[in-house]
């Protein structure tokens, strides 16, 4: 046990953001810069390092939290790093970007604040990497088999990188032109700076992993003959297909999917393009939806000097702390501000304290606004959108940039085929009739979350692939479709999830095709297909 009495004497402390003006004039990591040590060895401390550790099983890698929490706490960074490493491929990957479902289950926070899992997590990580820790781990002696891994996000990364070291020669087909699927074009580098990508697609490279891009399983490739090359072949395509919102006047140019916007964003910030092709710069900006990816475009839309931003969840705000229905150990649905929304509430919200000015530093992806000013506008503006109940928000109310309950329900145009505005229904009071909203746009983004893997695509013809009722790729519990020697693991089978089960999902079946090809294996499968978050 770390320290005996660190969980009473030492309070929760996180690692604190950069200032949300400072961070909004760059595209760095909202923590860069900040140190953790030796911040995060007292957090460690506060680890009880129980009897039955929730946090193992609310991680579906089944992460050694105690361990690792007792020798950061005790400084053996290097056997931390090993014992990180030993059930998770990438944690600086899962440190920057999973919403730790493990410190909702950690027994601490039953009645008192979790340990900062995350944290220690990254820092353990980052720590490695800095000492030259992380070092390739080539296979002296190769089964002779061949793998083929279609699709390069975590779950494609995963599988391929325990494929290759249990000796097979692994191939990545990645349809883009580089490698890293949504991690390199769909999580803005304010989340998740690309470095920490290239340099473990640099670790696999040096292994003998082999990545071919530009390539689309399919079309550029036949599917079927890809599986009569190689011994095995492990789909993890994602689940791209995003949700569309079939209401009046869909069809007017300004309204993108975020997918659509994101990746544009990406390719700015890598110099492959001078400027973005859809920009928020001085434009009304109303993002609809409530995930991860409507706070992507969020903070995207504010470093590129948007006017005015709103942003339309259709669900209603939920509770500050855990809800009846969802008790410990489940990772509650509760209101959370994530970076771009504190950015956005300080510098659009009533309360904030200023604008980002453009060009004033970094690398922004967007142009200055008619005025040469972006950022709020004066709530006494005529364009100011009508919320039921209240005057001009600005899209704002409070610190909180967003509208709960808010279904859209029609986009209006200029009269030159643009959207203009955008029109939702809130709902009334008591049996009262809806409330109606209208809020000025010349940018809409829609996150409404994806629906699964891209079915309509020539692959799954062509693999004479069977779909769930869900519209995800058949498969069974250990990771095998219908079709002999053709595996899948990630989003294309479970649906949209976390990184976490990505990488878990990669990493069994990856212990699945291993077992196929050679009879046994001795590479860990942390789930199988069929196990699920904990809910009630």
């Amino acid at each position: 046990m770390p320290d005996p009495k660190g969980f009473l004497t030492t309070g929760r402390q996180a690692r604190e953001r950069r200032p949300a003006v400072e961070r909004a004039q760059d595209w760095r990591e909202p923590y860069d810069g900040q140190e953790l040590l030796p911040l995060v060895s007292r957090q460690a401390g506060r680890c009880m390092d129980c009897g039955l550790p929730f946090c193992h099983s609310a991680c579906p890698l089944g992460n050694l939290i105690p361990d690792w929490n007792d020798l950061v706490f005790h400084e053996d960074w290097a056997a931390a790093a090993e014992r990180l490493h030993a059930t998770n491929n990438f944690p600086e990957f899962t440190g920057r970007l999973c919403p730790a479902p493990c410190e909702s289950a950690c027994v601490l926070a039953i009645n008192a604040d979790a340990v900062t899992i995350k944290d220690v997590e990254v820092a353990i990580a980052d720590h490695a990497w800095s000492r030259g820790e992380v070092r390739p781990q080539p296979v002296p002696r190769p089964s002779g088999r061949s793998v083929a891994v279609v699709g390069s996000g975590p779950a494609g990364l995963a599988g391929a990188q325990q494929l290759t070291r249990a000796g097979h020669a692994v191939t990545v087909y990645e349809r883009a032109d580089r490698v890293g699927g949504l991690l390199r074009y769909g999580i803005p580098d304010f989340r998740m700076a690309k470095r920490h990508l290239d340099r473990r697609i640099a670790q696999m490279r040096a292994e003998g992993t082999r990545f071919v891009t530009g390539v689309s399983v399919g079309t550029t490739v036949d599917a079927a003959e890809l599986r009569e090359r190689h011994d095995a072949l492990l789909l993890a395509i994602g689940a791209t297909a995003w949700r569309e919102l079939p209401v009046p006047g869909r069809e007017l140019d300004g309204i993108h999917q975020a997918m659509e916007y994101l990746p544009i964003a990406n390719r700015v910030c890598a110099g492959d393009l001078a400027a973005p092709t859809v920009d928020a710069a001085g434009r009304d900006v109303v993002i609809i939806g409530g995930g991860d990816t409507a706070a992507d475009c969020l903070g995207t839309a504010v470093r590129q000097h948007a006017r005015r931003i709103t942003q339309l969840d259709i669900h209603p705000q939920p509770p500050d702390g855990r809800a009846p229905d969802q008790p410990w150990p489940i990772h509650p649905k509760v209101h959370r501000l994530t970076a771009s929304h504190e950015e956005a509430g300080q510098l659009y919200g009533r309360w904030g304290s200023g604008a980002p000015q453009p060009g004033a530093g970094g690398r922004t992806g967007g142009r200055a606004g008619a005025s040469g000013r972006a950022g709020p506008v004066g709530a006494a503006d005529s364009t100011a959108p009508r919320v039921p109940g209240g005057g001009p928000s600005g899209g704002c109310s409070g610190p909180d940039i967003r509208t709960y309950s808010a279904r859209t329900v029609g986009f209006e145009g200029d009269g030159r085929g643009r959207v203009r505005r955008v029109t939702f229904h809130l709902p009334g009071a008591g049996s009262g009739p809806e409330g109606v909203g209208v809020v000025p746009a010349q940018l809409v983004l829609l996150a409404l979350g994806f629906a699964g893997p891209e079915r309509t695509g020539p692959l799954v013809g062509q693999l004479r692939l069977a779909l769930t009722e869900q519209g995800a790729l058949a498969r069974d519990a250990d990771f095998a479709s219908e079709q002999d020697g053709v595996f899948v693991a990630g989003d294309a089978g479970r649906g949209q999830s976390l990184i976490v089960w990505a990488i878990a999902e990669g990493r069994s079946a990856a212990a699945a095709v291993d077992r196929y090809l050679t009879g046994v294996t001795a590479l860990p499968a942390p789930i199988r297909a069929t196990h699920r978050p904990l809910v009630l």
